[in-house]
């Protein structure tokens, strides 16, 4: 009997395998390990909507448990996988008990990164990557009165957004001279520094954190400049760092995630990997290979990788793109820019439209409040229509016309 494809993660690049390989009719047994109690969920929401209260835990499950039965999909929760066994093709979980594969794939996402200073685990500090920390959150949240956030990253700036929004006093400490440093144009970054600034948020650049003083829990966050920020609510959000430990020790290739070629095989061609913990070569990067945290990578890796598995092999190439909710504003990203990359902005009446282009070429596009122009940028860097910089700062060059021939070139 097939041992079938066993999935370590079942996060939403894990489930979205799983899902599309019973949508390609593969009829081996698949199983998806866990090591959370919950049913695979959407994790976007919990830095907006679930911790605004605008939806609950049934709505973040990506499908109810009816889904897994009826696909024949094993979901196993609370399950730690501890090592593989590559020459016996088999995993062995921390209970102690074996699980034979055919094929495995590594879904094992990423974590938060730790904040390395003296306090940083007191009541009262915390961080967001899964259901639980949100629920601590939004309990907090109840009786917080001063929010000090560390990192002027999406999720610290989502979650700056709704605790303004409650009326709590707000400063985000970021060691940047501007939020989202790393993500987006300097031009982007100024426009939600003062969109923040408007809501009552306080910004300190350039800032790092030495310690969260406090005698029974957070009352401060203190600074290397000797200045201190009150707070009894600390969020410590600084990027996350990839969970390749498992594959690292299994002799495969790692280096800030586990590498992977443009099918998304690990150097054993019995193990693949996915998602958040992956690192892929992309021609958006010119050919380099970029480890992608979104939803829509894990979604479109989960895919081509099901494709793969039942003979219809095609190498990944979907544009990379992102969004981030905050307060009333939405962040869409199309592309992958680079901090040298040039900037272009395109005047338009509402939100913001900033172009990047490396070596004359657009590498992507940031819109702020323009689904439309979004929509367009992913279509022409798909297809890589050619759009100059003189074109894109050019509110008469038509850019949904350039779109739609770049979609008709797809058909």
């Amino acid at each position: 009997m097939s041992a079938g494809v066993v999935v370590v993660g079942a996060g939403q690049a894990g489930f979205q395998l799983a899902a599309s390989l019973r949508e390609a009719g593969y009829a081996d047994p698949i199983t998806l390990l866990g090591d959370e109690t919950d049913r695979p969920y959407q994790r976007p929401p919990l830095s907006k909507a679930y911790l605004a209260g605008k939806t609950d835990a049934a709505g973040l499950e990506l499908r109810p448990a009816a889904y897994f039965a009826d696909h024949h999909i094993l979901h196993r929760p609370s399950v730690r996988v501890g090592s593989i066994d590559r020459p016996l093709r088999r995993v062995l979980c921390a209970d102690g008990t074996a699980l034979a594969y055919d094929h495995l794939v590594l879904a094992t996402g990423a974590r938060n990164r730790a904040l390395p200073v003296p306090g940083a685990d007191r009541p009262g500090v915390f961080q967001l990557r899964d259901r639980a920390d949100a629920d601590a959150l939004k309990a907090a949240l109840g009786e917080a009165r001063a929010v000090a956030i560390v990192g002027a990253g999406f999720i610290g700036l989502e979650f700056a957004g709704i605790c303004a929004a409650r009326g709590l006093a707000v400063t985000v400490v970021e060691a940047a001279e501007r939020p989202m440093a790393r993500a987006v144009s300097a031009e982007t970054a100024a426009f939600f520094t003062h969109a923040h600034g408007e809501a009552g948020i306080r910004f300190v650049f350039g800032a790092g954190v030495v310690a969260i003083a406090g005698d029974a829990r957070a009352e401060a966050v203190h600074l290397r400049d000797g200045s201190s920020i009150t707070a009894d609510l600390v969020l410590v959000g600084i990027g996350v760092v990839p969970n390749q430990e498992l594959a690292e020790a299994a002799g495969l290739r790692v280096g800030d995630g586990i590498r992977v070629d443009a099918l998304l095989a690990t150097d054993d061609p019995a193990i693949s990997a996915i998602g958040d913990c992956a690192r892929a070569p992309s021609r958006f990067a010119d050919g380099a290979h970029v480890r992608v945290e979104s939803v829509q990578n894990a979604l479109d890796q989960g895919r081509c990788l099901a494709a793969r598995l039942v003979g219809r092999p095609v190498a990944y190439d979907a544009v990379p793109w992102f969004w981030s909710d905050q307060g009333p504003h939405k962040l869409q990203i199309a592309g992958l820019a680079t901090p040298s990359d040039t900037a272009v902005i395109r005047p338009v009446p509402v939100g913001l439209c900033v172009f990047r282009f490396r070596d004359g070429r657009l590498s992507a596009v940031e819109t702020v409040d323009r689904p439309g122009d979004h929509m367009a940028a992913r279509r022409i860097l798909a297809q890589g229509r050619v759009l100059s910089p003189d074109e894109a700062a050019d509110p008469a060059h038509d850019l949904k016309a350039l779109a739609v021939g770049a979609l008709a070139v797809g058909r």
